[in-house]
């Protein structure tokens, strides 16, 4: 976890820290219950304990962590049924995002839409490294195509748990490049301005990453089952 930051980033180092914690709870490496102490967090990322404090505060407010009196700041354990309520929240919300964004494409969103086609198209066929990223950024390019500010805020904010449950159905052999095939295909539909075929698509896609992340959670109950057995 020991990390320089280029102080010429073009992010500033409170920025930094806030997205790198958050990044190593969403990808497991500090686990719900864990103790988040500021002191250690700045000598392994080898800034103050201004930023660390700040990113802490950002992401309690968000929910990722919490303060217990004393113990301080852990980890939050965030619930099953909390990410089910998302994704609940997304077959209404996706749905209506990739509808607006298939009725009010632009020629130069086409052409953006064409670009990132061709980008998920070579990363199902190359490495696997920018899976979850390149979903992510695929999201918020439908967001931004609806041209609805309000409901891209809306569904922004959500992004962090959509990216925690995608992490987890990943789990599940194959999931990966099924999920940049289904965005692919979404995105072929809003560029062609098929309506009714995003939509559809659209709650194929929240159904099969809903479904991923139940098999997932359903293996860490039977192997927490077997553990104390």
């Amino acid at each position: 976890m020991n990390t320089i930051w280029d102080e010429n980033n073009l992010l500033s180092v409170r920025e930094h820290a806030y997205r790198h914690l958050k990044e190593l709870i969403l990808e497991g490496y500090f686990k719900p219950g864990d103790r988040l102490k500021e002191r250690d967090l700045a000598d392994k990322l080898k800034i103050s304990r201004t930023p660390i404090r700040e990113a802490l505060f950002r992401l309690e407010s968000q929910g990722f962590v919490k303060t217990v009196p004393r113990r301080g700041v852990i980890v939050s354990n965030i619930s099953e049924e909390e990410v089910i309520e998302v994704f609940t929240i997304l077959s209404s919300l996706e749905v209506l995002a990739v509808k607006l964004a298939a009725e009010r494409i632009e020629p130069d969103m086409k052409t953006n839409l064409e670009n990132q086609i061709s980008e998920l198209d070579a990363l199902i066929n190359g490495a696997e490294q920018d899976f979850e990223n390149k979903n992510i950024e695929t999201n918020l390019l439908i967001y931004r195509t609806a041209k609805s500010p309000r409901l891209y805020t809306i569904l922004s904010g959500l992004i962090d748990y959509i990216q925690m449950s995608a992490h987890m159905g990943y789990e599940t052999p194959g999931r990966k490049k099924e999920s940049l095939k289904e965005h692919m295909e979404i995105l072929k539909a809003i560029k062609n301005q098929e309506v009714e075929l995003a939509e559809y698509l659209t709650k194929i896609h929240i159904a099969n990453s809903k479904k991923a992340y139940v098999h997932f959670m359903k293996k860490v109950k039977e192997k927490r089952k077997k553990e104390k057995d």
